[in-house]
């Protein structure tokens, strides 16, 4: 005898999905599995706005992924965030430089994150400009990474605070009009002994 789709569907349960402790443990939402083993590994994206009910917060995406299930809760894991493309777009305007870079950095806990902040100035910067604008915003990352454990590095950028400390170094060499950590991503963990 077959299953219909109806009897497949019962067979299934709800699970509520956790945010990570650095996020206060928020209920982010629900999603079904026939069996807790295969949500392991799911990735879930949400908005920093939705966690945080904070509007403002909606153009930053967090990626998150359940790493353990336990009686009907999904608990996730952080794994990156980003964002959003219209929001990158509205940034970009003409006769303006848009300074990039990519720093992978290890935080004091060993994690290994990649960083892709993103520097808008007021004007056109000339190249040498552009050269030392990618150096002090490498140099900040790497010391603010050095100095704080994964979580805290997470909040900082989330919460603006590492852009802030970019934007203040940055501005003595050349006028900026906002500063953005566009992506990051968890590269590796530390290594449990």
């Amino acid at each position: 005898m077959a299953v219909t789709k109806t009897e497949g569907w019962k067979a299934k349960s709800w699970y509520n999905l956790v945010a990570p402790d650095m996020f206060g443990k928020a209920n982010i939402g629900e999603t079904v599995a026939d069996a807790p083993e295969k949500l392991i590994g799911r990735v879930i994206e949400v908005t920093l706005g939705e966690l945080t009910n904070d509007l403002s917060k909606q153009n930053i995406k967090l990626q998150l992924k359940i790493d353990r299930v336990g009686g009907d809760a999904a608990y996730t894991k952080f794994t990156g965030h980003q964002l959003t493309q219209d929001y990158l777009r509205s940034l970009v305007k003409r006769q303006t430089s848009n300074i990039e870079t990519n720093i992978s950095v290890k935080t004091k806990d060993n994690y290994t994150i990649r960083v892709k902040p993103s520097c808008f100035t007021i004007k056109r910067a000339r190249s040498n400009q552009l050269k030392a604008i990618r150096q002090i915003m490498n140099n900040v990352i790497k010391a603010r990474a050095k100095e704080l454990d994964m979580e805290q590095f997470v909040q900082e950028i989330v919460t603006g605070k590492l852009s802030a400390s970019i934007y203040h170094d940055v501005k003595p060499v050349y006028p900026l009009r906002r500063v953005e950590v566009r992506k990051t991503e968890i590269e590796a963990e530390p290594i449990a002994s």
